[in-house]
């Protein structure tokens, strides 16, 4: 059984299951007070200690609500931010002991494409310039190569090579988001956190990107962390999903798995919230409504953070947190009555 909040690996197999692997991560920014002489008084625990793996040419999905840690996971994760405790390792090697010019030498494995496709692209640069200069930084390849390279990812993504000239404001979200994503492949990486990349197109536009992001794992084997908030579409790119809660990971498992039978009070309520094309399931169907709002994670609650909106919740759940624990196989549970029989169901 692992440890509380701890990976989900069979200790017994000491063999790198993973591509990437996250240890007890965590992430709290410093409350300060003061204007001269300034002293924490607190933190924003924004990421707190959670640990899984992704497997190398898998997709893991991640969910949950707003402010719940999904971004900062994945920015902690290439230590865009540095974790404040914990570990991560990308195959054998360990990120967070890496110093500034290591870790620059391992980061062509791992890139990130970010929500804002605007914002992430420099309004005076052309498309080209763009996409080469990931090679540029890290002092690869002649002029005439990365030219070649550019060219080649354009069309890898979608693009004409005549759009290499021209400049971010001339393009739609949808075109705009493939120019981060040829960025994003520029160095051949393994490895790619996509945070919330379809959530400022059109939804017309999503399934187009989406189904980008699927040929282009089908084609270079590419593993991905998806971030997202919405459900239907995190189901159908993951092969595994985590839904976070205040800065944890509430439940774990194989895509299927989780939408089919969620185990968590958490997990259900957000799943029963996911619209159903049939018309006569969907009146049939009980959303439950979470009471209250999310409290602060700079004060998160004692025991199990949930369980001040959870309509299971019992004394226990206010005084001890729940073990991460491996309910059914491959299927991680923060739960106290998660159990192998079905889990701690909310009832109709």
């Amino acid at each position: 059984m692992p440890e509380p909040n701890g990976p989900p690996t069979a200790t017994a197999d000491p063999a790198p299951e993973y591509l990437v692997r996250v240890e007890h991560l965590k992430k709290h920014f410093p409350i300060m007070r003061g204007i001269v002489w300034q002293r924490q008084v607190g933190a924003v625990k924004a990421v707190d200690d959670i640990s899984f793996g992704i497997r190398a040419g898998e997709t893991l999905g991640v969910v949950g609500e707003s402010g719940c840690g999904k971004s900062t996971t994945g920015r902690a994760i290439l230590q865009l931010q540095p974790p404040s405790s914990g570990r991560v390792f990308l195959d054998e090697v360990e990120l967070t002991g890496l110093n500034e010019s290591a870790l620059r030498r391992v980061r062509p494995r791992m890139q990130m494409i970010f929500q804002d496709s605007y914002d992430s692209l420099n309004p005076r640069h052309s498309v080209g310039r763009i996409i080469m200069e990931p090679m540029v930084v890290q002092g690869i390849m002649e002029e005439a190569d990365r030219r070649s390279r550019m060219a080649e990812l354009l069309d890898l993504v979608g693009l004409n090579l005549n759009h290499a000239v021209r400049y971010p404001h001339e393009f739609s979200g949808g075109q705009r988001q493939r120019i981060n994503i040829a960025r994003a492949l520029a160095l051949n990486p393994d490895f790619i956190v996509c945070d919330e990349p379809i959530s400022a197109l059109d939804v017309s536009i999503q399934a187009q990107v989406v189904n980008l992001f699927e040929d282009l794992q089908r084609k270079l084997g590419l593993t991905y962390l998806f971030i997202a908030h919405d459900l239907s579409m995190v189901q159908h790119i993951s092969d595994r999903v985590a839904v976070m809660y205040l800065g944890k990971v509430m439940e774990l498992a194989d895509r299927d798995d989780l939408f089919d039978d969620p185990l968590h009070p958490y997990t259900q309520s957000l799943i029963s919230a996911v619209p159903v094309p049939d018309p006569k399931l969907e009146r049939n169907r009980r959303r439950i409504t979470l009471q209250g709002e999310v409290p602060s994670p700079a004060r998160p609650p004692r025991g199990c953070v949930f369980h001040t909106r959870c309509p299971l919740a019992q004394e226990i759940c206010s005084e001890q947190a729940p073990e991460y624990r491996e309910v059914l196989p491959e299927h991680f549970v923060a739960c106290h009555f998660a159990d192998r029989k079905g889990g701690s169901k909310i009832s109709v």
